[in-house]
Formats: structure tokens, C-alpha cells, sequence
């Protein structure tokens, strides 16, 4: 609940401040450009250099963003907002998740080598991460046979899996929906470039112009989204497998340290 809390105050607080931001924004690039443009003519008698007129790559994003559609451009920057939102979320969880493994097993091999079943617990109970949570399951279970113990290991990995696989759902959602979102805005696009020419009676490029604005624009944006949630999910996918290859090196190395301890105890 909390979560859906935090991603509604975000999303709001970016729906609000987003118009006044780009129009402040356009306002104070259009006076650089125009007081720029009037100190070389003034100095120099001639046009003012290309970079001054055009500015840089992000004002011209944001000048294109102004123009296309509202509604679509409002729907897809949504989308990044809610994607970047489930990424950073994802990241953040996944990176506390990590330990240090191999000095965990070496901890727990340790106490088990000195018959410490409830130190290596609570030292397992008090590690964050996957690693340490089967490896605690593993100790509550370390009375019962190998073969029931890898059991329980393979089930609660799966869940811990699941766990850290959660929101990734949602976010190939949004790097679905940003695309398709731009190909809509360009569908309609091209209806209202046709409504002008029914309207006008004749093909003009003057008359096309809006309408084929707004559905480059909104194809651009779409995908430009969709490329940046991308390379935000496929960092945390390596983050997840990473974190599995360490659950299953922990889970086997565990298992030769149970068995030891139950083969010096006689089971």
C-alpha cells in the first residue's frame, strides 16, 4: 500500500508540475536564443550561429514534446513514469538483497563444524538477501533427511525467485504500452492530416503539416521510452540472475555442510 501511495504522489506531483515546467521552460530558452541572436547581430552584423538558434539536443526534445498531442504525449510520459518508478524499485531491492555469499556459507560451515545449529540461524535470520533466507530454511529443517531438506531448499528458492521477479510484470507492460502508444498517436495523426485535406479540398504541405507532426512526434517519444525502460529492465534481470546463480552455489555448498555435521552427529 505504501508503494501505491509513493507512486501516486510521484505521478502527480509530475502530472502538476509538468506544463508549467515546459512552458517556463520554452519561454526562457525562446528569450536566450532571441537576446543571443541580438548581441551577435549587434557585434558582428550577421545571423546568429546555429547552435545559438538551435540550442541543444534536450531543448529541442522539449520543444518537440510541447508540440505534438497533449493527451498522447501526457499518456506516454505516464508511462515513463510508472516504468522508471517499478525499475528503481526493483533496483533498490535487488542491490540490498546482495551479500556477501561465500563469507555467509564460510560463517554458517563454521558453526556447524562447532554443532552451533542456533548460531548459524541467527546468523541467518539476521542477514538480509535470498541466500541467507534458504540457508535459515535449510536450518530449520537440518533434523529431517538430506533428501527432504533439498526439497525444501528447491521449493523455497522458487519463492524467493518469485519474489525478486515481482513488478517485473509491469514493467514490460510499460515498455509495451509506450510503442503502442506512439502508433496510435500516429494513426490519429494521419486521420486529422485527411480531415484537413477533406476540409480544404486539395493536398498541400502547409495543410498536412499538423497532422503529421503529431504522429512523428508521438512515435519518437514512444519509443525513445520504450528504449530507456528497456535497458533498465535488462540491468535488473542480470541483477536477478546474479542473485540466482548465488542462491544455487549457497544451496549446494549448504548441503555438504549439513552433511557433514548429521554424518559426525549419526544423523
Amino acid at each position: 500500500m505504501r508503494k501505491i501511495i509513493m507512486l501516486l504522489a510521484m505521478v502527480a506531483c509530475v502530472w502538476t508540475a509538468m506544463p508549467a515546467m515546459a512552458a517556463d521552460s520554452l519561454a526562457v530558452d525562446t528569450l536566450t536564443a532571441d537576446s543571443a541572436m541580438a548581441l551577435v547581430d549587434a557585434d558582428l552584423g550577421g545571423p546568429a550561429d546555429e547552435d545559438v538558434q538551435d540550442g541543444g539536443l534536450h531543448k529541442q526534445l522539449k520543444r518537440k514534446f510541447i508540440e505534438g498531442s497533449a493527451g498522447f504525449m501526457s499518456l506516454v510520459a505516464l508511462a515513463l513514469v510508472f516504468g522508471l518508478a517499478f525499475c528503481i524499485e526493483r533496483i533498490v531491492y535487488l542491490t540490498l538483497s546482495e551479500v556477501n555469499t561465500k563469507k555467509l556459507l564460510k560463517d554458517v560451515d563454521a558453526r556447524l563444524e562447532h554443532d552451533d545449529v542456533e548460531g548459524a540461524k541467527d546468523l541467518c535470520r539476521n542477514t538480509r538477501g535470498p541466500v541467507a533466507s534458504i540457508c535459515y530454511q535449510a536450518l530449520l529443517h537440518i533434523r529431517e533427511r538430506v533428501e527432504d531438506i533439498d526439497r525444501q531448499l528447491t521449493n523455497y528458492g522458487q519463492v524467493q525467485v518469485s519474489n525478486m521477479e515481482k513488478g517485473c510484470s509491469w514493467i514490460r507492460l510499460f515498455i509495451a504500452v509506450a510503442p503502442s502508444l506512439g502508433f496510435l498517436g500516429t494513426v490519429i495523426g494521419m486521420v486529422m492530416a485527411f480531415d484537413q485535406i477533406e476540409v480544404a479540398g486539395n493536398i498541400g504541405p502547409t495543410i498536412v503539416a499538423k497532422g503529421m507532426k503529431v504522429a512523428l512526434i508521438t512515435t519518437i517519444f514512444g519509443i525513445i521510452v520504450a528504449i530507456i525502460l528497456q535497458f533498465f529492465y535488462s540491468y535488473i534481470l542480470s541483477k536477478i540472475n546474479r542473485l540466482t546463480a548465488q542462491m544455487e552455489e549457497g544451496a549446494i555448498t549448504l548441503m555438504d555442510s549439513i552433511t557433514n555435521y548429521k554424518a559426525r552427529n549419526n544423523g
